[in-house]
Parts: structure tokens; C-alpha cells; sequence
């Protein structure tokens, strides 16, 4: 089981306005270098929940199909699930009905049922789950994730003279882990 993303966010739940506010910057001397920090803390974050903040499409590459019919989702909140295609032994493609699917995309993971696949075995990758997942366009970001963003870029902003852009996050800011727990998903 693996994942691809096919297409990424159109934007980031935080623009480079509201950054160079949060970091009292006036000059656009740094504009680039605070977009790419923008992304580093969204890409960060959405690690570390399992989370994905805004919209974007991803594909679940499976070889079967539990028994229970029941799978499991990554990178939640999933919001639909557009295609499901079965490959045979030679690799053709045929789409699977959904008629009979149900999704409860709000769950931590999110889960995915789809009976008339259950038990179904096939080579590798040869199950591809296309979804939706975010929790919309970026004004639906919830706040503590735009706000562990900004706190983030601008950890790695006081530190850009120490640790290079391309080697970021090298760290985050105090307090980091129990701003973002609401967004994490915990296990017992």
C-alpha cells in the first residue's frame, strides 16, 4: 500500500501577506525566501497530523482488498472518493462501481467501505483508490494549523542565517507539539 499525491494544493493556507505581517517584514527583499518557508511549515505539518489543510487529490495504490471491505484513508480529512480502478494480470483497466461505497472521511483514519471488492487480490499496485482530501480552499484552514505555520516560519526565519532554506525545518518553535495536538491524531 502506498500513496501519491497527483494534485497538490493550489495554495497555501497561508499567504505571503500574512506572513511578512506576522513577521513585521516591509521590504520584499525576503519575499521568496518566506514563500518557501510558508511551504516547508504547511508540508511539516501536514506530516507530522496526517493531515492534509487544503484541498488536494491523491491516489491509494493497494495489491488487495480486505476481507471486511473496510480500508483505511491517509492524509484526511477525505472528502470524496472519485475512482476506484481494478487492474487484471495483463494491466487492463476496468473502473469499479461505486453505488455501494460509503465513506466516513472525517474519521482519523479515514475509512472507505466498499464490499463488492472484499477479499479481492490482485498483483502489485493493481487496486488504485482515487480521493479527495483537505478541508477546503485555505479560509477553511482551521486556525491552529495557520497559526502553527506562522509560529514555524518565523522560527525558521530567525534562524535562516544558521540553517540553509533547503535544509529547513531544522527545528520548531516552543510549544509547537501542544499547539498542534488538537490536529493529531492520537492512538492508545
Amino acid at each position: 500500500m502506498s500513496y501519491a499525491l497527483i494534485t497538490p494544493a493550489a495554495e497555501e493556507p497561508v499567504t505571503l501577506d500574512e506572513a511578512k505581517a506576522f513577521l513585521r517584514l516591509d521590504s520584499s527583499d525576503e519575499d521568496a525566501l518566506v514563500g518557501d518557508l510558508i511551504t516547508t511549515a504547511r508540508d511539516y505539518l501536514e506530516m507530522v497530523t496526517g493531515l492534509s489543510l487544503v484541498t488536494q487529490e491523491w491516489r491509494l495504490y493497494r495489491d488487495d482488498w480486505p476481507t471486511s471491505g473496510m480500508v483505511s484513508l491517509a492524509h484526511g480529512p477525505v472528502t470524496a472518493v472519485g475512482a476506484v480502478t481494478l487492474y487484471d494480470g495483463e494491466g487492463a483497466a476496468s473502473a469499479v462501481s461505486l453505488d455501494r461505497a460509503r465513506l466516513d472521511g472525517r474519521a482519523r483514519p479515514a475509512r472507505f467501505y466498499l464490499p463488492d471488492l472484499a477479499g479481492r487480490k490482485t498483483g502489485l499496485n493493481g487496486i488504485e483508490v482515487d480521493f479527495t482530501a483537505g478541508f477546503g480552499p485555505a479560509a477553511d484552514v482551521p486556525d491552529v494549523a495557520r497559526q502553527a505555520i506562522l509560529r514555524h516560519v518565523a522560527h525558521m526565519f530567525a534562524f535562516r542565517g544558521v540553517v540553509a532554506a533547503d535544509q529547513q525545518p531544522a527545528g520548531a518553535p516552543d510549544g509547537y507539539d501542544r499547539l498542534i495536538a488538537p490536529l493529531k491524531a492520537w492512538r492508545l
